[in-house]
């Protein structure tokens, strides 16, 4: 099974719909915990689905706020500036107690990009999901595009 990630910000609208395109995406799970900031540009909730389907063929949209962390998760780390480990400590459990692995299944992530708003995965909840999942289920790579 194969799980890709993806960030909108820092980058083109041409970049981001390419990676996924050319990594032959099937769905989209956007794991943001709000998807309708006017500062999300071409990733906000009420145009994306459109943006996929058109650019890139993709009619699988999916917003999964039960992905992301809470609002207090969030703070923590980015207003407060705290640290990537307490963040990381606080989410871990959070997805635990949720229990995303029941909730999706493989079939659903398989082929699927999870989305969130980060550049790059290193201090993102998306990295974190996927590798969250890769623990439960087992047999998962994880592509960062």
């Amino acid at each position: 099974m194969r799980v890709y990630t993806i960030g909108f910000t820092k980058t083109t609208a041409e970049s981001f719909f390419s990676r996924l395109q050319e990594a032959g995406v099937r769905r989209v799970i956007d794991i943001r915990l709000k998807n309708t900031s006017h500062l999300a540009g071409f990733a906000k909730a009420e145009d994306l689905p459109f943006f996929l389907r058109a650019i890139c063929g993709i009619d699988d949209y999916v917003h999964r706020p039960d992905l992301a962390p809470t609002e207090e998760i969030m703070d923590a780390f980015r207003k407060k500036k705290g640290a990537w480990e307490d963040y990381e400590a606080a989410f871990l459990p959070l997805l635990a107690e949720r229990k995303i692995e029941e909730t999706l299944t493989p079939e659903e992530v398989d082929g699927a990009c999870l989305l969130c708003s980060e550049p790059t995965p290193e201090h993102c909840h998306r990295r974190l999901v996927a590798e969250y999942l890769r623990d439960r289920w087992g047999d998962v790579e994880i592509v960062h595009l």
